[in-house]
């Protein structure tokens, strides 16, 4: 079995900040899925800090997928979200009535059929807040429930959903037949990957295209209230471009979700955030198959493989480099060092941290090194009924 070339972020990580008490550790079963309130805090505080405020965030909660983080984010005064699914809004506006907040909130994805009646009831139930879904043609915007926005869906070459920016009047088209409930603009950017200096005149390229959108959109009458861009790997490039700082009554707001959680790809892609993983797998070593490879139990059904290679950085050991995952195996090369006993526990920093959160149904909660709670992952998975 070849070995991955070893990842470097998390090497000067202190392993031992994520280690657990005896005592928990002697009834934890494994894999587990970990998250560490206080430093999902330290992650909130660092994006607030670049955003210059909560104001220009609109947080993805697909990555986060639980109630007590939802609450963290509520209490250090985000109001503006993102999300993805029915179930994800659910439980983040039950979150916010709960704590007594009014949230505006974006459902990032095209909804059609029953999932749009199941938005307008959701809507409905939680007036105080404010809901918004994605369109990308004239015709469904009648299918609309009232009492939700609108945000037309540009592409800006991903390819995945919404109206090339190019297609100027057909975005057109939707913004006039939305009316007041015309919005904005949603703008991601997911497909640019490449190295910092060339994704950035890459998004740079992007924005100027945006804005000259939205320029001829208001020319046109239709007054763009918000523009949404950039998930995690462009945060940083949008915040950098003067001009979405000019923008008078427009607001500008990025979306990155995953730097609530972070993980191996983010920090390979963004080696300058200041972040560190708040979320991480714990893992036991159940086999020595080879002198050089050890196995443990966090296989694809607790770790997400989509991602690429590795699929995960064991802390406290540079030297042990994850291989290709089976549903419940994940083999270890041992590159350096000396191999870990069986039985040994490890923690994994996931290449990708919104998958492997949703693949677990429950989460430790863990506070300044203390168990703190045991918690479910309230909005993993999709709904599968709508309500009558």
């Amino acid at each position: 079995m070849p070995a991955s070339r070893p990842t470097a972020p998390f090497t000067a990580l202190a392993a031992g900040r994520y280690e657990l008490p005896a005592a928990d550790l002697a009834r934890l079963l494994s894999p587990a899925l970990v998250i560490h309130l206080d430093l999902v805090r330290a992650n909130v505080a660092r994006m607030l800090a670049y955003c210059g405020g909560p104001e220009r965030w609109r947080p993805h909660v697909k990555t986060t997928k639980t109630p007590p983080v939802f609450a963290e984010l509520l209490a250090a005064g985000v109001r503006a979200f993102k999300c993805a699914t029915l179930r994800e809004a659910r439980c983040l506006l039950e979150t916010a009535r709960l704590a007594g907040c009014e949230i505006d909130l974006l459902l990032a994805y095209p909804l059609l059929g029953p999932a749009l009646g199941e938005l307008g009831r959701l809507a409905a139930e939680h007036a105080r807040s404010s809901l918004a879904v994605l369109c990308e043609a004239p015709e469904l915007v009648a299918l609309v429930p009232a009492k939700v926005a609108i945000f037309v869906d540009v592409d800006p070459g991903m390819g995945r959903t919404g109206i090339p920016m190019a297609e100027r009047e057909a975005i057109h088209d939707v913004a006039l037949a939305a009316g007041s409930r015309f919005q904005g603009l949603h703008h991601y950017e997911g497909h640019l990957h490449g190295a910092t200096e060339e994704r950035r005149e890459q998004c740079f390229a992007c924005y100027r295209e945006l804005l000259d959108l939205a320029a001829e959109l208001e020319r046109r009458r239709c007054a763009v209230h918000e523009l949404v861009t950039s998930g995690t790997p462009a945060f940083l490039h949008a915040l950098a471009y003067a001009p979405f700082g000019e923008l008078g009554e427009t607001r500008h707001r990025v979306s990155p979700g995953t730097v609530v959680f972070h993980d191996l790809r983010s920090a390979e892609e963004n080696p300058e955030l200041e972040l560190v993983p708040a979320a991480v797998v714990l893992t036991r070593v159940v086999s020595h198959p080879r002198a050089d490879v050890v196995t443990c139990d966090a296989g694809s059904k607790s770790i997400a493989a989509e991602a690429g290679d590795p699929c995960a950085y064991v802390l406290g050991h540079p030297g042990l480099v994850a291989q290709a995952p089976s549903e419940e195996h994940l083999p270890l090369a041992v590159t350096s060092g000396a191999a870990p006993a069986r039985g040994a526990v490890l923690m994994l920093v996931p290449r990708h941290i919104c998958p492997t959160v949703n693949l677990a149904e429950e989460a430790v909660l863990v506070e300044n090194g203390r168990v703190h709670s045991t918690v479910p992952i309230s909005a993993r998975a999709h709904d599968l009924w709508a309500r009558e």
